[in-house]
C-alpha cells in the first residue's frame, strides 16, 4: 500500500509540497511494510510487482516464476517487461529486474542467473559477400543490426574488451530495433552484422546458420540482479521472493 496523493492531473505541488511528500513517502513506506509484516498471514500474501528489462525477461519467465507461484500461491505476480527509465519505488514496483551495471547505488542487488556473455555474429553468405571485421572498430565499414531500449534513445554502443581493458564501438546501424528476435531473424536473412547474448544465437551457430565473429574480445560478465530500495522492513511477499530467487 502506498499513501495516496491529493492531487489532480492538471495540478502541480508547490515546491515545498513535493520536499513534504519526499520526506514522507519513505516512512509511509516502512510503515505500511511493518503493517504487512505483523498482521500477515503464516504464508505470505499480495500482489508482488516486477519491472523487468526486455533482456532479462528470460531468466524469470518459465520455470523460474512457474515455480515461485506453485510455492506461494496466496501471492499474485504482475510482471511489467519495459526498457523504460523508471523509478520503480515512485512507479509502485516492489522491484525490478536489470543488468547490475545500470543499478542506482541507493539499491539492494541480488544477483540471479550468472554470468552472461555477449555475441556478435552474421550469416555464412553475408560474410562471404562482404569479408569478415578483423577487429570491433572496423564494424563502421560494414552493415549493422542494432538495438536500442526506447525509440528516443540512440543505439547500443557494442561493448569489448581488449588485453583486460573494456571499450566501446558505436555502429550506425542500417536496421535498430529494441527486439532482439527481430535482430535474429534480420541476421539469418543476411542482412549483416548483429551483436546479443550468447544465447540468443547458441542454438543458430551451433546449426551453421550464423557466424560467431570477434571471438577474442568477449568476455563473460556479471548478468543480471534483483534490486530494490534498503528499507528496515521488507514486505513479506517480497522476502519470500528473495528467498526463493537464492535457494534456486
Amino acid at each position: 500500500m502506498r499513501p495516496s496523493r491529493r492531487v489532480r492531473r492538471s495540478a502541480r505541488l508547490t515546491e515545498a509540497g513535493e520536499q513534504l511528500r519526499e520526506r514522507v513517502s519513505g516512512p509511509f513506506a516502512e510503515i505500511d511494510e511493518a503493517l504487512d509484516a505483523i498482521t500477515g498471514t503464516d504464508e505470505p500474501t499480495g500482489q508482488l510487482r516486477l519491472m523487468v528489462a526486455s533482456i532479462a525477461e528470460r531468466v524469470l519467465s518459465g520455470p523460474c516464476i512457474a515455480g515461485f507461484a506453485k510455492a506461494y500461491p496466496g501471492i499474485k505476480i504482475d510482471v511489467t517487461v519495459s526498457d523504460a527509465d523508471l523509478d520503480i519505488v515512485e512507479a509502485g514496483f516492489d522491484a525490478g529486474v536489470r543488468l547490475g551495471e545500470v543499478l542506482e547505488q541507493d539499491m539492494i542487488a541480488v544477483p540471479i542467473g550468472g554470468e552472461i556473455r555477449m555475441m556478435v555474429v552474421a550469416s555464412p553468405r553475408y560474410l562471404a559477400e562482404h569479408g569478415c571485421p578483423e577487429h570491433p572498430r572496423d564494424l563502421s565499414r560494414f552493415d549493422c543490426i542494432g538495438w536500442r531500449a526506447t525509440p528516443d534513445t540512440a543505439p547500443y554502443r557494442w561493448e569489448f574488451d581488449e588485453n583486460g581493458q573494456s571499450f566501446s564501438v558505436q555502429v550506425d546501424p542500417q536496421i535498430t530495433t529494441n527486439d532482439p528476435r527481430f535482430m535474429l531473424r534480420s541476421a539469418l536473412a543476411h542482412a549483416g552484422i548483429t551483436f546479443a547474448f550468447e544465447e540468443t544465437f547458441r542454438v543458430h551457430v551451433d546449426r551453421g546458420e550464423l557466424v560467431s565473429i570477434l571471438e577474442a574480445y568477449m568476455e563473460p560478465f556479471p548478468g543480471f540482479f534483483l534490486y530494490f530500495p534498503a528499507r528496515r522492513h521488507m514486505a513479506p511477499k517480497l522476502r519470500a521472493f528473495v528467498d526463493y530467487l537464492r535457494a534456486t
